[in-house]
C-alpha cells in the first residue's frame, strides 16, 4: 500500500469514528510526524479528504475536520433517500430471492446482535453488499460508495441507542423481505420508512448533547490549532 494510500485510510478512519472530530485541525507538521510519513504523501492524503468532504480549508487556510451540524445530516439523508430508495427498488426487481430472504431471517433474529454493535453493523454491511450487487448499477454503487463514509460518521451521533438499533433490524428485515418477495414498492417504501426514522433519531441526539450547531475547533492528539 503507498504511504498516501495509508495515511488517508488512517485518517479517514480517525474521523469517521470520532477519534478526531470536528474542527480538529489537521496540522501537515504533526500529523506527518505522528503517522510517519514525509509531507508529500500526506499531502495527498488531505486532498483526498477534502475531496470526500471529510476536511475543509479553516481560517487561515489551515485545514480542519468538517462539521456535521444538522442541515448537514438533513442534506445528506435527502441524497440518501433518493439513491438508496431507487438501489432497493433495482433489488427487488433483479435480486435473488434466497439471498434476501435469508438476510430477512437473520435481521428478524437480530434482537441479540444489538448488543454487539460490531456484530449488528456486519450484519448491515452485508445487505449493503446484496443490495449494490442486486440493483446491478455501477454508477449508483459508485455514488452509494462515497455517501456510506458520511453514513458511517453520522451513525456514531445516534449514541447506539439499544431501542433504535431494535428497531432499526426489524426495518432491515421489512427491507430484505420485500426484496426477496420482488416487491418494489414496498422495498421502496420500506427504505425510505427507515432512513427518515434515522434521520429524526440522529437529530434528536444531536439536540440532547446541543451540537445542533456547527463546533469550534477543537485540540485532539497529533493535533494544533
Amino acid at each position: 500500500m503507498r504511504a498516501s494510500e495509508r495515511v488517508y485510510a488512517s485518517l479517514r478512519e480517525e474521523i469517521v469514528s470520532w477519534r478526531l472530530q470536528p474542527g480538529a485541525v489537521l496540522s501537515e507538521v504533526e500529523q506527518a510526524e505522528r503517522l510517519g510519513v514525509s509531507r508529500t504523501p500526506l499531502r495527498e492524503a488531505f486532498g483526498r479528504l477534502v475531496s470526500d468532504g471529510l476536511a475543509v480549508v479553516g481560517k487561515g487556510r489551515t485545514l480542519v475536520v468538517s462539521a456535521l451540524s444538522a442541515p448537514d445530516l438533513v442534506h445528506l439523508f435527502e441524497l440518501r433517500e433518493a439513491l438508496e430508495v431507487q438501489q432497493a427498488r433495482l433489488a427487488a426487481r433483479r435480486g435473488t430471492r434466497e439471498v434476501f430472504g435469508a438476510l430477512a431471517e437473520r435481521f428478524a433474529r437480530a434482537g441479540g446482535l444489538v448488543g454487539e454493535r460490531e456484530a449488528y453493523y456486519a450484519l448491515v454491511a452485508e445487505l449493503d453488499a446484496a443490495l449494490d450487487e442486486a440493483a446491478a448499477s455501477p454508477y449508483l454503487l459508485r455514488a452509494l460508495t462515497t455517501l456510506r463514509t458520511h453514513t458511517a460518521r453520522a451513525r456514531r451521533l445516534s449514541h447506539d441507542n439499544p431501542e433504535r438499533l431494535a428497531r432499526a433490524a426489524a426495518e432491515h428485515a421489512l427491507i430484505a423481505r420485500a426484496v426477496a418477495e420482488r416487491d418494489e414498492t414496498l422495498a421502496a417504501h420500506a427504505t425510505a420508512v427507515h432512513l427518515r426514522t434515522s434521520l429524526d433519531t440522529i437529530l434528536t441526539s444531536l439536540a440532547d448533547d446541543g451540537r445542533a450547531s456547527d463546533p469550534a475547533p477543537t485540540h485532539t492528539p497529533g493535533a494544533t490549532r
